[in-house]
């Protein structure tokens, strides 16, 4: 990944021209930036136009003055910095970079995506991320994925999700341990049965939602990415079918109870939830960028309502494994237990 100045970028260079060739992401070095320079508030007025994965990046802390354009980046790696913005990461600007590099259009509707799902509702940011995840499921960078991928036929579920009733309280477990409760159609739907049922009987309470075996979600089941009749399809059901949107809308009386591994929709959709729990064991990735594709079980909308867009990005950009610690100190899990 190429270093930029600030200068540079108040002068265009972040900004995405369409013209063959251009690098898709750029690191800007912050570390010796004047920050009462006028090319700071030139740099802000550039990047507010779409750009090109743009990282800050600093061996030194940043201070508060920085705020403003350390918001217009789409994150920044620092010791420490204001807000929540950065990351204290400079080991994973290699990640990022090639992360970019094998997914650059995929990375780029990302960046696109986390500022405008962040001005609008829960909804329509689900919609929006929506049509983006299956314009990319039409494109080669997943169909690159998908080739070196091969399916495997999915076993049958009996019971992919378990209720229970408890006076007032309704238990749903994810029920597919020994796929680490993956999160195909079949546990898709059967939550989604539990959670309408809790959103039409209002004797319900409250809602407990936990995984069976060593995982509360691996994420999408891999051997049934793309198998919708074309991308227009997945995006009607995906809309019509998503888990998260209901998450939403009961997060006043649902509370999620996380262990082991919490991959692409194991954490998507419970960050829509009022209350997170974490066993100390609980781990957390976005992988999809490695498929060509964004986080599409509503990640872009529940995790930056969370943690923040630049942190989001963070993890969908560089793949990394955030440990519950971690998790708990930016709010994407209230407690561990």
């Amino acid at each position: 990944m190429d270093f930029v100045s600030l200068s540079e970028v108040a002068d265009g260079a972040a900004r995405l021209t369409g013209e063959p060739g251009q690098s898709p992401a750029l690191a800007v070095d912050l570390s010796a930036v004047s920050w009462s320079s006028p090319s700071v508030a030139a740099a802000v007025a550039a990047l507010t136009e779409r750009s090109i994965v743009t990282v800050g990046w600093s061996s030194t802390e940043l201070p508060p003055s920085a705020a403003t354009l350390l918001r217009a980046l789409t994150l920044t790696l620092a010791p420490a910095a204001p807000e929540r913005s950065w990351v204290d990461g400079a080991d994973q600007l290699e990640a990022i970079a090639a992360v970019v590099t094998a997914a650059p259009g995929a990375a780029l509707t990302l960046t696109s995506l986390l500022p405008a799902s962040e001005r609008i509702g829960v909804y329509d940011a689900l919609q929006l991320e929506s049509l983006a995840y299956s314009t990319l499921l039409a494109g080669p960078e997943f169909a690159a994925w998908r080739a070196r991928t091969p399916r495997h036929a999915v076993p049958p579920a009996e019971e992919p999700v378990l209720l229970a009733r408890d006076g007032d309280q309704l238990n749903v477990t994810l029920n597919r341990p020994a796929r680490h409760n993956a999160f195909g159609r079949a546990a898709r739907d059967g939550l989604i049965e539990a959670l309408d049922l809790a959103l039409l009987d209002r004797s319900i309470e409250s809602v407990v939602l936990k995984g069976a075996g060593p995982s509360f979600c691996s994420g999408g089941d891999l051997d049934e990415f793309g198998t919708a009749a074309d991308p227009v399809d997945a995006h009607l059901v995906r809309l019509a079918r998503s888990a998260g949107w209901r998450v939403h809308q009961l997060r006043g009386r649902l509370s999620v109870r996380l262990h082991g591994a919490c991959i692409g929709a194991g954490v998507e959709v419970p960050s829509f939830a009022g209350r997170v729990e974490a066993r100390p064991d609980t781990w957390f990735l976005l992988p999809e960028l490695s498929m060509g594709l964004v986080p599409g079980a509503g990640g872009t909308v529940s995790l930056p309502r969370r943690i923040g867009r630049w942190r989001t990005a963070y993890l969908a950009l560089s793949g990394v494994r955030l440990d519950a610690a971690t998790a708990h100190e930016w709010g994407l899990v209230d407690a561990i237990v």
